[in-house]
């Protein structure tokens, strides 16, 4: 089968490589998933997961990619739960080899089904993204209607997510990103946006918008950006509130409130709970740029203009069905 794999830690993104790979073998509890479509994280090359496995061993030549949406092809000794022919979608294991392939092994319990009206595409923009939005809004910041949050990114991925996550929960929202963002970010549900590039920007419902120093005090931020933007906005967090973030550990702390720095982890019934959403149309995953598997090592250098995540589309299949 093909898949990308890496090799050279020190190459970056020019060590990404499109080959012939060995198909995957199916451990107990294991499912072989056709990959229709698949989610990645450009700085994914950078984790230690990449290159070694469970026990810090060399695990290269490694495939990235964790997110899948695809048909189940295989099922792995004592698996249960799922059937061959089954459409699923979810988070593969961060040691192990992922899904930038046409095949790959996942554990059956970080997968979930997947309604026949939701897209691979739309499937496969969920998991990281999804499970990030709503951990970092509620299980980490604690939010609850009738609050003020601050989401940076608000076009990106888990931007776009938490945005419409957090307005369907009664929050108050307040959207971050480039100018270009401002009407994705508004139509997606956010009550003002701050334009992060200093560019003039505009608000809903005749709120005035404003600079990031002016976007506070809120309950709630969850940052996906780091550095000086992570700094800057835990001043904007009113006393008792709480700074979320997936950029990296942060010394930054609201006034009396506390700071959380997180990692994703899997979570099949949030999964599923998502996938709900997006049948309904309660949700609206962002699809960005489509790239076929060939592709793949251009789309971690690409840049972004268009909103949403970009996605590599694997099996020659419709987007639907």
């Amino acid at each position: 089968m093909k898949a990308i794999r890496v090799r050279d830690r020190a190459a970056g993104t020019g060590g990404l490589v499109y080959e012939e790979v060995p198909y995957p073998h199916a451990a107990e509890n294991d499912v072989i998933v056709r990959v229709h479509a698949a989610g990645f994280t450009p700085g994914e090359l950078e984790w230690p997961g990449t290159w070694t496995d469970r026990a810090g061993r060399d695990r290269t030549p490694s495939v990235p990619g964790h997110e899948v949406s695809g048909v189940v092809a295989e099922l792995g000794f004592g698996t249960t739960g799922l059937t061959v022919g089954q459409r699923v979608f979810g988070l593969t294991d961060w040691t192990r080899d992922g899904t930038l392939a046409e095949y790959v092994a996942v554990e059956a319990r970080n997968l979930a089904p997947l309604p026949a009206s939701v897209s691979h595409l739309e499937a496969a923009a969920l998991p990281i993204s999804g499970l990030t939005a709503w951990q970092g809004l509620f299980d980490h910041g604690r939010l609850v209607a009738g609050q003020s949050v601050l989401i940076h990114g608000a076009a990106g991925g888990v931007g776009s997510i938490a945005v419409q996550l957090a307005r369907a929960a009664g929050a108050r929202v307040v959207a971050t990103g480039r100018a270009r963002d401002r009407a994705t970010a508004l139509e997606l549900g956010a009550d003002v946006f701050v334009d992060l590039d200093g560019e003039p920007n505009g608000a809903r419902d005749g709120d005035a918008g404003g600079q990031l120093a002016d976007a506070g005090p809120v309950d709630l931020v969850l940052d996906v950006i780091g550095g000086e933007t992570l700094e800057r906005s835990a001043r904007l967090v009113r006393p008792g509130g709480t700074l979320v973030t997936i950029a990296a550990p942060t010394t930054a702390r609201p006034e009396d409130g506390r700071s959380v720095f997180f990692v994703v982890e899997p979570d099949r019934h949030r999964l599923a709970d998502l996938a709900r959403r997006v049948q309904d149309r309660r949700l609206r995953p962002l699809v960005g740029a489509v790239y076929p598997l060939a592709d793949a090592p251009t789309a971690f250098t690409a840049r972004r203009h268009t909103p949403g995540k970009p996605l590599i589309q694997v099996a020659d299949a419709p987007a639907k069905g």
